[in-house]
């Protein structure tokens, strides 16, 4: 189409008056997807994952009729993502094309639908979720709000902890980090635990807590590293040093066994960063097995999913908070009264996107772009891209 009837067609969008085109224009024209592999600057170590060297990071581009686009992405700590990719591609862009791009439920329906039988989660989610994000850009672009307002809007300076992922760093290490993340403006922090020893966590968090004083927040992460049993040891041994949460302290599939840790480890539990759709936070959440629920935004099902997810939560008076994908999750924070704290998390993406997440008084603050504001620097991604 030539420039002229481009701007003559949005001219009438504009203006209102020609309410078929602007139907029209609201279809999905294009859906591109890449799959990049991420190096990251320092190894980064935890219970579970090891060491990690890398990210994987999925993109997805949607264009509707009038070129207007929105951008969603998911991400995997090193493997994994391949499946995400692939099912964009092979089996959810076809169903997309020609659709609606603003009836979002719909769509999160008709995709949950397609790919229900093969999955119910893992990679159909992510997949799901970079759509989703992609699609609420989208929608939040073309009406020139910020995402956090489109979603409902309720406080644009969001609670911020800074998420280390530092298990074998040693005491010395663990401060400095600890010292740099305060110049950044954090005053929340988050520390791996999960050692084979729980003396040598006892002993890492007794440092933590003697450096930044009593009343500091500070949560630890155990990646499901123990069994029940252990993670309850755990949580009475950390008693003294008056934690924020201890998070993921055993397998996610284990509903039960969180409950346990609640009742009797007597501290806050944080879980559900593998957990991959609304109903297995409900089940989490109904059987007490969650003080802070702890949603993905890149694998729950997207920002459709985590919306409910916080809802849901906030119905049964619980504070929601985050994991991963700091730089959308604060949008969806900032739209959650029952927000508590969003992880600024080690995966960042800030080497590769117009502008990071921008830290006040330990409070993140939601941009005032329209959409999520993420601009990612294609020519520098390019370099990345797995073919």
């Amino acid at each position: 189409m030539s420039g002229y009837l481009a701007r003559a067609r949005r001219d009438l969008l504009d203006s209102g008056a020609c309410h078929f085109l602007r139907a029209w224009t609201m279809k999905i024209a294009s859906l591109q997807s890449d799959f990049y592999r991420i190096p990251l600057p320092v190894t980064l170590t935890d219970s579970r994952h090891g060491e990690m060297k890398g990210f994987e990071l999925v993109t997805v581009r949607v264009r509707d009729a009038d070129g207007a686009e929105g951008v969603g992405y998911t991400f995997t700590p090193g493997t994994g993502a391949a499946g995400a990719y692939a099912l964009i591609k092979s089996d959810l862009t076809g169903i997309l094309i020609g659709q609606d791009a603003d009836c979002i439920e719909q769509l999160w329906q008709k995709m949950w639908w397609h790919v229900h039988y093969a999955g119910r989660g893992g990679s159909m989610s992510f997949a799901i979720s970079a759509i989703d994000m992609s699609l609420w850009d989208l929608k939040a672009r073309r009406a020139k709000t910020p995402l956090w307002k489109l979603l409902g809007g309720h406080d644009p300076k969001v609670p911020c902890y800074a998420g280390g992922i530092d298990l074998y760093f040693s005491i010395d290490q663990l401060l400095r980090q600890t010292d740099d993340n305060l110049k950044k403006g954090f005053r929340a922090i988050k520390m791996k635990v999960g050692r084979k020893k729980l003396s040598e966590d006892v002993e890492r968090v007794r440092a933590m807590r003697q450096h930044l004083g009593e009343d500091f927040a500070l949560m630890v992460d155990a990646n499901m590293g123990w069994t029940v049993d252990q993670a309850i040891a755990a949580a009475r041994a950390f008693a003294p040093f008056n934690l924020t949460w201890i998070e993921e302290p055993t397998i996610p599939d284990d509903v039960a066994g969180h409950a346990r840790i609640v009742q009797q480890g007597g501290a806050p539990i944080a879980a559900g960063e593998n957990l991959h759709s609304l109903w297995e936070f409900k089940q989490y959440i109904a059987s007490g097995a969650v003080t802070y629920p702890e949603p993905d935004v890149t694998n729950c099902g997207g920002i459709t999913s985590f919306m409910k997810i916080a809802h849901l939560a906030e119905s049964f008076n619980l504070p929601v908070t985050s994991h991963g994908a700091h730089d959308v999750t604060v949008h969806l924070l900032a739209a959650a009264p029952n927000r508590a704290y969003l992880e600024a998390h080690g995966f960042g993406l800030e080497r590769y996107i117009s502008q990071a997440l921008r830290i006040e008084e330990g409070c993140a603050i939601a941009p005032n772009d329209p959409g999520h504001g993420i601009v990612f620097d294609w020519n520098a991604l390019s370099a990345l891209i797995v073919k």
